[in-house]
């Protein structure tokens, strides 16, 4: 049987070009060209998890006022809201915080409490999806501080690609890093982190979802522990 193809675009060809030029080169390089290219409607995203303030560091010495999306879901730990004050006094940071249409009480009161644990998807898609959707509408491209070997469903991720979801190019600078590698440049700028790295936790979501990670567990097992889930939707 013969299985339809479905053929590349220009566009595609252009930004799979893209991404093979980038794949050897710095980030910086990355940067100044996503600028050069995209800027206004260049934006950033970030939770502010180690990979994110990385990204960030090297963001503010190419184009200091890109714009930051934080989404601010209302189940976000303590210690991100500290961690974010602390990269707002150390950089010039545009940031744009993105919320739900529903706080979490009114999303209670529709939904009943902890809707979190009866259906996660649900919940990850009114507080992070939809308003990410809204935050980057307008928008030409993309900076997300994913890593290939985060977790299987980032493994085949490209430093430059099309988001069908969103419909504008997606840059990965840090795709090719290691988690060594990120806390190695941590530790050599003496950049501000989340505490709750020192605490056991190894990838930073919202409270409800995030667990510590025993020895030797990948480091996206403590999200949505129990469930079948890697992801909240955001970056697929």
């Amino acid at each position: 049987m013969l299985t339809a193809v479905k053929p590349i675009s220009r566009q595609e060809n252009e930004l799979n070009h893209w991404a093979d030029h980038f794949e050897t080169r710095s980030v910086e390089a990355l940067l100044e060209w996503a600028v050069e290219h995209y800027a206004p409607q260049l934006v950033m995203t970030s939770n502010f998890g180690a990979e994110g303030v990385v990204l960030l560091d090297h963001l503010a010495r190419v184009a200091p006022g890109t714009p930051v999306i934080y989404l601010s879901t209302g189940y976000q730990f303590a210690a991100t809201d500290e961690v974010k004050e602390r990269l707002q006094a150390r950089y010039p940071l545009n940031l744009i915080e993105a919320s739900a249409a529903l706080s979490v009480a009114e999303q209670d009161a529709q939904h009943g409490p902890r809707l979190y644990e009866r259906n996660s998807d649900l919940c990850c898609r009114m507080r992070k999806v939809e308003p990410l959707q809204n935050a980057l509408r307008g928008q030409r491209a993309w900076l997300a501080a994913l890593r290939r070997d985060q977790s299987p469903t980032r493994a085949h991720i490209k430093t430059v690609e099309w988001n069908e979801r969103n419909q504008l190019v997606k840059l990965h600078p840090l795709a090719g890093w290691t988690r060594a590698r990120v806390w190695d440049y941590i530790v050599k700028h003496d950049l501000p982190y989340n505490r709750l790295y020192d605490e056991g936790y190894t990838s930073i979501g919202c409270w409800p979802c995030t667990k510590r990670v025993a020895a030797g567990q990948h480091e996206r097992s403590g999200r949505w522990d129990g469930q079948q889930k890697q992801e909240c939707g955001i970056h697929l």
